[in-house]
């Protein structure tokens, strides 16, 4: 039972030769240009209307079938398999590694008829410890490793510390970086603050691509996540990403279409593309697909591949290869059958 095979385009390395486009325009990667506080005075979020916006996209009926099927395979190679608890250990590193390289067993590889698609994970996303645990983990394979950075969680400890801890991941041989911001600039509207801050952290990135995790469930207001995005996408962020996971909060959809949408506006003003990462709460097979359905509908499809959209999560694969094993043999497993780590 082979899905629909156009909507398993295998992914391009670093989706190099398809261009990024967005309304016909096409789009080149993000880099840093110079603060306008004129654009992140102007941003106004209408919250009643993101919130109805938002209600619609879980209540649309949803793909079925084999279209359903190739979908969540995508969700596969876009997701950022994840360890962040204060119990890893280089042997659960090792096992999340193999997940990421096999995320689906072999009999429903088969089923589906994707032998050739050679499925993995976007990345796996682990503390600075276990970068080098993770990077010979997935040697001969390209699945980058990502680390948090810059005191993750809080992002309170000093700035140099912070900076010094992300070119400790990438000598270690990570080649993606998940920063935290410090949340009080944006309480206090200390946007010069911000930008310099980011701008810091994505000089100490140097060619591994940087995502700013702006913390949202603590930011107060849509206004303030929308306003945050701007900065940290001036500032040269390559992703923008809603959360640690850590929060009482995380990623929301109404928290998403704000921050997708000054992706979609920073577009049309620049020229230049970044990429969005919903991280913390999303756990199960239809949250990917309500995720996929917005950035569908607000960017486009360019979007939907793993250079500009990651998903932070682990226990969301389980849910994903329970659904897959339904749509297989008409009967849902039992979730132990589905180990992450």
């Amino acid at each position: 039972m082979a899905v629909k095979q156009e909507e398993l385009q295998k992914k391009s390395e670093g989706h190099a030769n398809v261009p990024v486009t967005l309304h016909g325009r096409e789009l080149v990667p993000n880099q840093r240009i110079p603060l306008n506080l004129d654009w992140v005075e102007e941003v106004r979020v209408n919250t009643s209307a993101v919130e109805r916006r938002a209600a619609t996209i879980p209540a649309r009926r949803s793909v079925k079938k084999d279209w359903q099927a190739a979908w969540l395979l995508r969700a596969i190679a876009c997701m950022d398999l994840t360890t962040l608890s204060g119990d890893d250990s280089a042997e659960r590193v090792k096992r999340l590694c193999a997940k990421a390289r096999r995320p689906l067993q072999d009999h429903l590889v088969k089923a589906l008829g994707i032998e050739e698609l050679h499925l993995t994970t976007g990345a796996v996303c682990v503390y600075h410890a276990f970068v080098e645990t993770a990077v010979k983990a997935l040697e001969g394979t390209n699945i980058p490793v990502a680390a948090v950075s810059t005191g993750f969680p809080a992002g309170l400890s000093p700035l140099a510390e912070r900076v010094e801890e992300i070119r400790r991941s990438v000598e270690a041989g990570a080649s993606e970086i998940d920063i935290v911001i410090t949340r009080a600039h944006v309480f206090n509207g200390e946007w010069n603050a911000l930008y310099d801050e980011v701008a810091a952290f994505k000089e100490a990135c140097g060619q591994a691509h940087m995502k700013a995790i702006l913390g949202t469930g603590d930011l107060l207001t849509l206004r303030n996540v929308a306003r945050a995005s701007w900065v940290a996408m001036m500032a040269g962020a390559d992703f923008i990403k809603t959360s640690t996971g850590k929060e009482a909060v995380n990623a929301t959809l109404p928290v998403s279409l704000v921050m997708v949408r000054a992706i979609r506006d920073y577009a049309e003003r620049t020229g230049m593309a970044v990429g969005f990462k919903p991280a913390g709460g999303i756990k199960t097979a239809k949250q990917a697909l309500d995720w996929m359905a917005t950035m569908k509908d607000e960017l486009g499809r360019p979007w939907l591949e793993p250079t500009l959209f990651r998903y932070g999560a682990s226990s969301m694969l389980g849910d994903i290869e329970r659904q897959l094993e339904h749509h297989v043999n008409g009967r849902y497993s039992a979730a132990y059958r589905h180990p992450i780590a």
